[in-house]
């Protein structure tokens, strides 16, 4: 009778999908998503949409933050240099999406490479104010350079499109979307089998130590912040494509505190944490607005007060998660699979 999971060799214990019964799971499960749009409405295509793009920034700002325990307050911003510098490049040049895409999180992994600087001398709050002040700096540089983000007035983003096939709806840009979603989740869980992967941990944990064991602090949290800024790029990216028309209101401030929300929701420096956070966030306004809809006729003001909702409940749960489920909804499900793997038998 099995009562574990043993692994006789490195590479076993390194592998991601390390039963048959996992690997049949994950595949049943991408098949049931990539099926989502022949049975889905355009109102939940749209929902499905943005849960995709959030996992992939949710991925990027937990690579930096809750991996390599460096704070970023700098999404919004990011996400920002991906949609502009995707915008630009296909409509200055005429190149098609799938060079547009990761061209905008190259430069946006760049820029971020250069936001990071700062990260060398200061850490904690002083490096969370430093890439806040980052967001501000690009911010106004977006609203002044009007030659290249189009200024206040913004940039309509063209149609996507594979030779004469446009990806002209939600319907369509699913499969965009959830493409590189996956891609990046693969990625996301591999990288953190790696040497990078490993010395993003060792900083984390103790960046004095693994300085003195040989780790380039230098190097790898650099390394860390082009990683995640380019995830968040090519989020932002997707974002101006599902969006069509973009401008500095698209990437607010309370664009970084949602993504910051979904990380600590989810679980800090867990993959699976990051997508469990993003559809958290994501559907809380769209489950609030939809209560509050059907219970507006017996109580006329909830409708006048949903923003304000929302900002409540958001930071309720946030308190909640720290107090309660401080390593996030990740930690609660690997608990409950964990005692449901050998019940009766699970001590």
């Amino acid at each position: 009778m099995q009562c574990g999971d043993f692994k006789t060799s490195y590479a076993a214990d390194m592998t991601i999908f390390d039963t048959r019964s996992t690997r049949i799971w994950v595949f049943l499960l991408v098949c049931l998503i990539f099926s989502a749009p022949l049975y889905s409405s355009n109102y939940l295509l749209d929902v499905a949409n943005r849960i995709g793009i959030a996992v992939i920034g949710a991925i990027g700002l937990n690579i930096l933050t809750g991996f390599t325990g460096l704070i970023s307050l700098g999404n919004a911003a990011f996400m920002a240099i991906g949609a502009f510098s995707c915008g630009f490049i296909g409509i200055r040049f005429g190149l098609p999406f799938y060079l547009c895409i990761p061209m905008a999180g190259l430069i946006t992994a760049g820029l971020g490479m250069v936001i990071g600087i700062p990260s060398l001398r200061i850490k904690g709050l002083y490096l969370a104010m430093a890439t806040l002040a980052a967001h501000f700096i690009v911010e106004f540089v977006v609203v002044k350079w009007e030659s290249v983000t189009g200024g206040v007035a913004g940039l309509t983003m063209k149609t996507p499109a594979i030779g004469s096939f446009a990806l002209d709806s939600d319907r369509k840009l699913f499969y965009l979307i959830y493409l590189v979603a996956v891609a990046s989740i693969f990625f996301a869980r591999n990288l953190f089998r790696t040497k990078p992967g490993k010395a993003f941990i060792a900083i984390r944990d103790q960046a004095i130590s693994a300085e003195v064991m040989g780790v380039n602090l230098l190097k790898y949290k650099l390394l860390s912040f082009g990683i995640s800024s380019f995830f968040v790029g090519v989020a932002g990216a997707l974002a101006a494509y599902q969006a069509k028309i973009i401008s500095p209101e698209t990437f607010p401030i309370t664009v970084a505190i949602d993504y910051l929300g979904m990380i600590i929701i989810g679980g800090l420096g867990s993959v699976l944490g990051s997508i469990f956070g993003a559809i958290f966030i994501t559907l809380l306004p769209e489950v609030l607005r939809l209560a509050t809809t059907s219970l507006s006729s017996s109580f006329p003001a909830l409708v006048t007060v949903f923003s304000s909702l929302k900002d409540l409940v958001f930071g309720i749960l946030v308190i909640v998660f720290l107090i309660y489920e401080p390593n996030g909804m990740a930690a609660r499900w690997y608990a409950i699979k964990n005692y449901w793997k050998l019940y009766p038998f699970s001590h």
